[in-house]
C-alpha cells in the first residue's frame, strides 16, 4: 500500500469505540475552543467584513459555512496548534459546517474532529521540516477539509485516497508577502479548505488521483518539505495520536510568542500598567524560533497602519500591549487601540534577544519541532544547519547547540510545548522585575496553573459564550443528533 492508501484504510475504518477516553476529551476541548476563536475573529472589523462577503458562520450551504468557519477561527492566531500544525481551522471548522447535513451527534462529530486531526497532523508533520510551519502551511487544510467531510460521511477507503490525492496534488502554497503584508492571511486556511472540499467533490464525480503522490519523488512531501519525513504519514496509527499533542491558545498572537505575553501579564500585577516613560529597558530572552517570527513581522510593521498579518507576530507590540493593560484583546488589533501612541512608545522600548538556553530546550522538546528531527534521524543535522543559517551565516552553530536528539515519542503522553521567554523590565527609578515561563499557559506539557479543561471554558465564556452552552458542549459526546445543529449554532452567535 502507498502512505496515501494506508493512511485512507485506517480513517475510513476508524470509530469512536477505537478512540481513547483522553483523545475524545481533548477532541471536545479542541471544538469548545475553536468556537471561541470563531467568535473572536468575528467580533474584529475584518471578521465582520468576511460575514458580510461570504455569509455567516453557519448557513444552508455547508460548503460555504466551512470556508466562513475557517477564515474566522485563523487569522488573529487565537486557534490552537499540535504537532504538527494549526489545525482546528479544517479539522473543526469542517467537521461543524458538515454536521448537520450528515445528521451526525456528538459521538459522530468528535469522531470526525479526531481523524480529521489526526490525518492533518501527520501529512503535516511529514513536511514540517520544509519552508513552510504553522499558518503559512496551507496544505494543513486541504488535508483536514477532505478528512473532516469524508469521515462524517462514512465515505470508502478508496474515496478517501482519491480525494487526498487529488487535494495534494494542486495545494495552495503561501506567498509571505501576501501572509504579512495585506488582508490575506484572512484566507490563509479558508483557500485550502475551500480546495480540499473542491476535491472531496471531484473524487465523488469520479475523478481519481495519484496513489502514490505522497512519497513519489516528484510528489508532494519532495516538492513541500526540505528533508520529507515520510514515515511521519503511517508509523503508529492507533496508537500515537497526535491529538495528544494539543496546545490550547488563551491569548491571540503568533507562534511562541505566548510565553512572552504569559510574562507580560505576571508582570503587571506585580507592576501595575508599565508606561514607556518610566522604562529604562524591556528585553524578551527567547529562542531561535520565536526570534525569526519577529524578525520576519517587523519587516512589515507600519505602526498604527500595520496590517493585521504582521501584527499578530510583532513580539514588542503585543508584549508593549499587555505591560500596559494586562491583557492582550481582539481590541488590541483595531482602532482605537493601534492608534494609542503610548504602546508605540514603550514597544520602540522593546528588545528581543537569542538565548541558546532556551533554543536548545526548543528544539529537545516534542513541540513543535523536536519529534519531526528525531523522525528523520542522521538526517536532522542538515535541516537544523539550515534553519540555523536565517540567524546567522554558518548554520552549524545551531547544529552543535542542539546536540543529539533522543528517539521519537511512540504515543506523545510526554509530549510538551517548549516555546521560552524571559521577559525583564528594568524601570527608571531601579526597580528590575523579571518573569520566564517555558510552556504556554494553556500549552501541553504546562505543569502548574488552571486545569486545561478549565482554561478553554474561560476562553469561550470570555468571548460572550453561554454558560449553559458550554456545559453542553462539554458532554458532547452525549448530544443526539437531532440536539447538535441547535447546540453548534447556539456556541457561534
Amino acid at each position: 500500500m502507498t502512505l496515501t492508501e494506508e493512511l485512507s484504510a485506517w480513517a475510513a475504518g476508524a470509530s469512536f469505540r477505537d478512540l481513547p477516553e483522553d483523545v475524545v476529551e481533548l477532541a471536545g476541548l479542541q471544538i469548545i475552543s475553536q468556537c471561541a476563536a470563531i467568535r473572536y475573529g468575528a467580533a474584529h472589523p475584518l471578521g465582520r467584513r468576511l460575514v458580510d462577503g461570504f455569509g455567516e458562520p453557519l448557513q444552508q450551504d455547508s460548503r460555504r459555512s466551512a470556508y466562513v468557519l475557517a477564515g474566522l477561527g485563523s487569522w488573529l492566531h487565537f486557534d490552537d496548534t499540535a504537532f504538527a500544525g494549526h489545525l482546528s481551522n479544517s479539522t473543526v471548522a469542517v467537521p461543524m459546517a458538515y454536521a448537520a447535513g450528515q445528521g451526525l451527534d456528538g459521538a459522530g462529530l468528535l469522531t470526525s474532529v479526531v481523524v480529521a486531526t489526526e490525518c492533518a497532523a501527520r501529512v503535516t508533520a511529514a513536511v514540517t521540516l520544509g519552508p513552510f510551519r504553522g499558518q503559512t502551511a496551507a496544505y494543513s487544510h486541504v488535508t483536514g477539509a477532505v478528512a473532516g467531510r469524508l469521515r462524517g460521511e462514512g465515505a470508502s477507503a478508496d474515496l478517501w485516497a482519491d480525494a487526498l490525492g487529488l487535494g495534494l496534488g494542486l495545494p495552495p502554497r503561501t506567498v509571505v508577502a501576501g501572509f504579512l503584508g495585506g488582508d490575506s492571511k484572512v484566507f490563509s486556511a479558508a483557500t485550502p479548505v475551500a480546495a480540499g472540499l473542491d476535491a472531496c467533490d471531484a473524487a465523488h464525480a469520479g475523478f481519481t488521483g495519484c496513489r502514490d503522490l505522497l512519497e513519489n519523488p516528484d510528489g508532494f512531501l519532495h516538492a513541500f518539505a526540505e528533508l520529507p519525513v515520510p514515515g511521519a504519514v503511517t508509523e503508529g496509527l492507533g496508537e500515537r495520536w497526535h491529538t495528544r499533542t494539543t496546545s490550547f491558545k488563551v491569548h491571540p498572537g503568533g507562534p511562541g510568542m505566548d510565553t512572552a505575553v504569559d510574562c507580560g501579564i505576571e508582570l503587571y500585577r506585580e507592576l501595575g500598567p508599565v508606561h514607556a516613560r518610566d522604562v529604562e529597558s524591556v528585553e524578551v530572552a527567547t529562542s531561535l524560533y520565536t526570534a525569526l517570527v519577529d524578525q520576519w513581522a517587523q519587516q512589515r510593521m507600519r505602526g498604527p497602519e500595520s496590517p493585521v498579518g504582521a501584527l499578530v507576530f510583532a513580539l514588542p507590540y503585543l508584549l508593549a500591549t499587555t505591560l500596559l493593560t494586562g491583557e492582550l484583546t481582539v481590541a488590541d488589533f483595531a482602532a482605537p487601540a493601534l492608534t494609542d501612541p503610548e504602546r508605540w512608545e514603550l514597544a520602540d522600548r522593546i528588545r528581543v534577544v537569542l538565548d541558546e538556553r532556551m533554543t536548545y530546550d526548543l528544539f529537545h522538546s516534542l513541540v513543535p519541532f523536536g519529534q519531526a528531527l528525531r523522525q528523520a534521524g542522521d538526517r536532522a543535522p542538515e535541516w537544523l544547519a539550515g534553519f540555523g543559517s536565517r540567524w546567522q551565516g554558518d548554520g552549524r552553530w545551531l547544529v552543535d547547540l542542539v546536540g543529539e536528539l533522543p528517539p521519537p515519542s511512540r504515543d506523545f503522553r510526554e509530549a510538551r510545548k517548549v516555546t521560552p521567554s524571559r521577559v525583564t523590565v528594568r524601570l527608571r527609578d531601579g526597580r528590575t522585575a523579571t518573569r520566564q515561563q517555558d510552556v504556554p499557559v494553556g500549552g501541553v506539557g504546562a505543569t502548574d496553573g488552571t486545569p486545561v479543561a478549565q482554561l478553554v471554558r474561560d476562553k469561550f465564556l470570555a468571548t460572550g459564550g453561554r454558560k449553559d452552552v458550554a456545559d453542553r458542549l462539554a458532554e458532547l459526546a452525549r448530544v443526539p443528533a437531532e440536539e447538535l445543529p441547535g447546540l453548534l449554532q447556539a456556541a457561534l452567535s
